[in-house]
């Protein structure tokens, strides 16, 4: 156990934490840094992130934590800088492979292509950074954040949470006494919301807040509907309403095309609801409801076919979980054989069935979307 000291405008709190959530990965974060210091890279700091940082500190908040995200903090100046980093990170990952393994064999792009999820470069006036995801199919990805500048770090104040790990990677390296309950380093935390003190009760309270909620990306109206899901409130009736509307205009101006939306639904259902498959209908009935009351920014047959397309994923969840509900006009489309070469054959049919029984969805929707 470790106790965490978070300071933020002169107050201090003690918190309880268990080392399970970077000891998984204390090592190689140990040899990521050592490794672009020897190049030249001076890390600033290393950092514990978003959901991770949440659950150290109240672990009863009902979020869990998808990923371990680390943010090491680094100068970036130019593409060497960028590319730099991902080579160390791949030389890294190249060191830790299982003994017995022929490491000369391996190159680069066949360690990127088994290991490495995501690869993100972001370099513009505002923001520099680049993430390398490093995929876990028996546990939690390693997320490794290498920031230069990065203008918004958070969504919501309850994953605005940073715990700097800095102490942890000096005690390992100078002390040869293990740590213990009665022997350990002591661990700064903050938030980036900006009122450590406000952000726990929001944390605490399962209240959904932020600040500026205009610059929240597209991704942020599906974790506006995960917290709901989760048990999460808005601390007011205006600011959900104002929160709704930002974000589903976010949403559709970074996802204006419905075949983006569709890959961007899925991937989230994918990646957050391991083990909580069960909550996906949920989840896309909270959207479909969201998006059906605070969409102002579509026309109105847009707006109906991202409707459908919400529906269509929802009734795809229940395909997957065997708990199909009836419905009216099922439309059940397949590719047909080969063979068949009639002009008049027709690649669906319309089965007429019971009303339906879904939550949220009460409303009929006349525009199809294309077979693809």
């Amino acid at each position: 156990m470790l106790i965490f000291i978070v300071k933020t405008n002169l107050m201090i709190f003690l918190v309880l934490v268990s080392l399970t959530v970077y000891l998984c990965c204390f090592f190689f974060v140990q040899v990521v840094r050592a490794r672009l210091e020897e190049r030249g890279i001076c890390v600033k700091d290393v950092r514990l992130n978003g959901s991770a940082a949440s659950h150290v500190l109240h672990q009863e908040n009902g979020l869990g934590y998808k990923d371990l995200d680390l943010i090491f903090g680094v100068s970036l100046k130019d593409d060497q800088a960028f590319r730099l980093v991902k080579d160390v990170v791949l030389d890294c990952l190249l060191d830790f492979l299982p003994a017995g393994v022929s490491k000369e064999r391996i190159t680069a792009l066949t360690l990127k292509e088994a290991y490495v999820q995501k690869l993100v470069k972001v370099c513009n006036d505002t923001d520099r950074w680049s993430l390398i995801s490093l995929s876990n199919n028996m546990g939690k990805n390693v997320e490794l954040k290498f920031v230069d500048s990065l203008r918004r770090q958070f969504e919501f104040s309850v994953d605005s949470f940073q715990i700097c790990l800095d102490s942890l990677l000096l005690f390992d390296r100078c002390s040869e006494t293990p740590m213990s309950e009665s022997f350990h380093p002591t661990v700064i935390g903050e938030s980036v919301y900006g009122d450590f003190q406000e952000a726990m009760d929001h944390l605490c309270q399962r209240t959904i807040a932020t600040r500026s909620p205009e610059e929240i990306r597209g991704g942020g109206l599906l974790k506006y509907c995960h917290l709901l899901v989760r048990g999460f409130t808005a601390s007011s009736e205006a600011d959900m309403k104002q929160m709704q509307r930002y974000m589903c205009s976010r949403f559709f101006i970074d996802f204006p095309d419905i075949g983006e939306q569709q890959r961007k639904l899925e991937a989230y259902l994918q990646n957050h609801f391991a083990g909580m498959e069960h909550k996906r209908y949920e989840c896309l009935m909270t959207l479909h409801h969201v998006v059906n009351e605070s969409t102002v920014c579509l026309m109105s047959h847009e707006r109906r076919q991202t409707l459908s397309l919400i529906s269509m994923l929802g009734l795809k969840v229940l395909a997957e979980q065997n708990a199909i509900p009836t419905v009216t006009n099922v439309t059940c489309y397949y590719q047909p054989a080969p063979y068949v070469q009639d002009i008049n054959f027709s690649n669906y049919y319309i089965a007429h069935v019971q009303a339906p029984q879904i939550t949220h969805c009460s409303n009929s929707y006349q525009t199809w979307l294309p077979c693809s």
